[in-house]
């Protein structure tokens, strides 16, 4: 579910898990490993994507609601602990968004450092929980007020609002457009450049930190404030 490709010094990423690389609870624990092992190897720089013609569709809602409620609240906290891994990578991560983007598949774009996505107006990203009826871990709550404009997060939680990658661009949430036909090329690039600067790590660490530092103690804690809403 989840391939991984070395690009001489950068490390692609690739959630492969058809059709739409959709978050179940074996993939949320393999990139969970995934991560932690990158930070510990560590590697020089990573990209993230996905297979086909979507990066993730966010949590498999249909897996997600035929499980048991230990299960369902396993998962809910095995996200956070994903996104923990994710945040303390201390090289750079590079998103490259090669389609639709939603719910988890939106919060993992928001763990990168740097953001494309495909220049593809038919391509929707969004923060859709409310209409698929899965509320959000904690973990992501933290990720989502601290990466997302306040005005902008409120219309797209409450309303589950979608928006094309340009829109997102306006707003600096994604960090460009690309061609799909580029787009994993041009984002290892990008992830080269970044590694080049001898202080990306401390920056990183002096803007990203704090947050990486409360989702890792939110995953810690092995609780969620809304754990019983999870079922």
């Amino acid at each position: 579910m989840i391939a991984i490709d070395q690009q001489s010094d950068v490390t692609l990423v690739t959630l492969a898990r058809p059709p739409v690389n959709a978050l179940d609870l074996p993939m949320i624990e393999e990139l969970d490993a995934t991560f932690t092992r990158l930070a510990v190897t560590p590697a020089r720089a990573v990209v993230l994507t996905g297979a086909g013609q979507a990066f993730c569709a966010g949590v498999d809602t249909k897996a997600f609601m035929s499980c048991d409620g230990a299960t369902r609240k396993q998962t809910v906290l095995a996200i956070t602990r994903m996104t923990a891994a994710l945040l303390a990578l201390p090289c750079p991560l590079v998103a490259a968004v090669n389609g639709h983007a939603l719910g988890g598949g939106f919060i993992l774009m928001l763990c990168c450092d740097h953001r494309l996505a495909v220049d593809d107006g038919a391509a929707r990203l969004g923060l859709t929980e409310a209409r698929a009826g899965v509320p959000f871990p904690a973990g992501p709550v933290a990720i989502m007020k601290h990466e997302v404009p306040a005005g902008l997060l409120r219309q797209l939680t409450l309303s589950s609002r979608v928006l094309s990658p340009q829109d997102l661009v306006a707003h600096a949430v994604i960090d460009g457009v690309v061609e799909r036909g580029t787009i994993v090329e041009t984002a290892v690039t990008i992830a080269r450049d970044l590694a080049a600067q001898p202080a990306f790590a401390v920056v990183k660490q002096q803007l990203r930190g704090a947050l990486a530092a409360e989702v890792r103690a939110l995953a810690a804690s092995e609780s969620d404030p809304f754990l019983s809403a999870f079922g």
